[in-house]
């Protein structure tokens, strides 16, 4: 399992949930961990690989809160914290934020590329048709990328 620890926002949990796939997360990082505001969020049980640690120092996550969700700023705090970890954040300005701040980031999309690159899934299309069912906004610029960096037609 590769060593690297990921802290994910919601988004990320319910659209792999949806989609049968949130064990793809325990394959593909060696640690995932959420707050428990994400853990509120996410509302569903969760599987006991799943970490949830609080954000020690809140007064950054307030600050956050002003212009992202509670989710998405107690992910970026308890990141500060935490130091090394990857972000897998899906909303715009949470990544433009984590981007600011100097944090390393994926989505749920990116978290599928990386699981079709190791072998983990035979196919980017059917994960993309399967999000897109569930009402998980994609843009075809970016679908159209991510299947012709898979090796897969439109």
């Amino acid at each position: 399992m590769p060593e690297v620890a990921v802290i994910t926002d919601t988004s990320c949990l319910i659209a792999l949930s949806n989609i049968d796939s949130l064990d793809l997360l325990k394959s593909l990082y060696s640690a995932i961990i959420i707050t428990p505001e994400i853990e509120e969020e996410f509302g569903y049980k969760l599987p006991e690989w799943i970490i949830v640690q609080s954000v020690r120092n809140k007064k950054y996550q307030f600050i956050l809160e002003n212009t992202l969700d509670k989710g998405e700023s107690s992910a970026i705090a308890l990141a500060l914290e935490l130091g090394d970890v990857l972000l897998i954040l899906d909303d715009l300005k949470g990544r433009k934020e984590a981007l600011k701040l100097g944090f390393r980031i994926t989505g749920t999309l990116g978290v599928l590329f990386k699981a079709k690159q190791l072998g983990l899934i035979d196919s980017m299309k059917l994960y993309i048709g399967k999000l897109k069912a569930i009402g998980f906004r994609i843009a075809e610029d970016i679908e159209f990328d991510l299947l012709k960096r898979s090796n897969e037609k439109l």
